[in-house]
């Protein structure tokens, strides 16, 4: 990235994407401030960082759950560019490529699109890799199909001078401590890690560790195992696949955050 640096008197950041960056599962506590319900996650988290050296960070998360490519690029990319910021995070496609029959390669080829129209502002744009599925038994077959897709990612930041944020080399979330209940959102935890992971692409100072390792904890009997793998499958697996099958998504009827970019109170 060329032109992104800290210290500045104003700084402006906006967030693009799905839950990945609302913030799912890391919510606020309640109180006046944070209402009920919404959540804070990594973008929200990095901001803050980012907020401790600046004079004024201004911040929109556009981000809402449930949305496929397509959509963020026609819902959210008009609005980042009509804000002009310095810095923006990209990260899309993940809902796409869960889907039986999507194509990384045109996939990548809309992506582009949509760091262009970014570049093309003016901004730093960030851009995020997928994760490793391998150590998630029903995710293991998408490894594949994601790993092209980050391969066309890598190029497209390499063509367009972008930062890569690379979840796929980032084994600490190969762990279940790094992920919610629902197995596919992060928890608190893994928000707070990668929030320090940009910091550090960025070059922005924070205190911390990402990759600290984890506690050791006693293996999971067998019987207790199978019975979290049954619980995960009624509560969170089922609804999600009737979604898929009704057209429906967690996002529907949902703004943003964020819509507009506002200072940040500083923490």
């Amino acid at each position: 990235m060329s032109g992104f640096q800290i210290g500045k008197d104003i700084l402006s950041y906006v967030a693009v994407g799905d839950s990945f960056t609302e913030g799912l599962d890391d919510p606020y506590p309640d109180s006046a401030d944070f209402p009920s319900g919404r959540y804070r996650g990594w973008a929200d988290r990095f901001a803050e960082h980012l907020a401790r050296h600046v004079g004024e960070l201004r911040y929109a998360n556009l981000a809402v759950r449930g949305k496929l490519l397509r959509q963020i690029l026609t819902e959210q990319l008009p609005r980042a560019v009509e804000l002009s910021p310095d810095l923006v995070t990209l990260c899309a496609g993940g809902n796409d490529i869960l889907r039986p029959g999507s194509d990384p390669d045109a996939l990548a080829d809309a992506f582009e699109s949509g760091v262009r129209r970014l570049r093309d502002t003016g901004a730093d744009v960030v851009v995020f890799t997928g994760f490793d599925t391998g150590f998630q038994p029903v995710m293991k077959h998408l490894r594949g199909k994601v790993a092209t897709y980050n391969m066309h990612l890598r190029a497209i930041a390499d063509r367009h001078g972008c930062a890569v944020v690379d979840l796929w080399s980032m084994k600490i979330f190969q762990d279940r401590r790094a992920w919610s209940a629902d197995r596919l959102h992060l928890s608190a935890e893994g928000h707070r890690r990668l929030a320090l992971r940009v910091c550090e692409v960025l070059g922005v100072p924070a205190e911390g560790d990402w990759d600290e390792p984890w506690p050791q904890l006693p293996p999971s009997p067998w019987r207790q195992a199978r019975q979290e793998d049954l619980r995960w499958a009624r509560e969170h697996l089922v609804p999600w696949i009737g979604r898929r099958l009704t057209g429906r998504s967690s996002g529907d009827g949902l703004a943003p955050k964020r819509p507009h970019l506002e200072p940040l109170v500083r923490r």
